[in-house]
């Protein structure tokens, strides 16, 4: 499944993950993110499509031009599209060895549940970012 828009696929019942999507919302002035949820059917076809099980999420994946990006890297991009001062932040994590910073990051996202909890259905947007979700 080819893809030209940047998606970034997350876990729509982990209130943590869903809690990052609202805030890329507020911060991504470019609007150039699109979405979709690992439980749905673009969500499921764009992890198979990239070799990943949708019954085992990661917490996020960013696919962008058909490159795939996770853990620490996902957020790294994601933060330096913001521009300004979270341009700069994302630049300081990029100097933290990407095997510490995804050891930190997979510790969270494996008690992602635990620490922040889980809804019983996925996270719905707004009215105005509505288009922006892929179903």
């Amino acid at each position: 499944m080819s893809i030209e828009l940047p998606v970034l696929v997350f876990d729509g019942v982990c209130v943590l993950c869903s809690r990052s999507v609202q805030f890329v919302l507020r911060h991504n002035s470019t609007q150039q993110f699109h979405f979709a949820t690992t439980q749905s059917e673009t969500g499921r076809r764009l992890m198979l499509a990239h070799g990943f099980d949708p019954n085992r999420p990661a917490s996020v994946l960013l696919i962008e031009n058909d490159a795939v990006f996770l853990e620490s890297s996902a957020a790294i991009r994601v933060l330096r599209s913001f521009g300004g001062g979270w341009k700069i932040l994302a630049a300081l994590i990029w100097t933290v060895p990407r095997p510490l910073r995804d050891a930190l990051y997979r510790a969270i996202a494996k008690r992602r549940y635990r620490w922040f909890g889980k809804r019983e259905s996925c996270y719905l947007p707004t009215p105005e970012n509505r288009s922006r979700f892929l179903d």
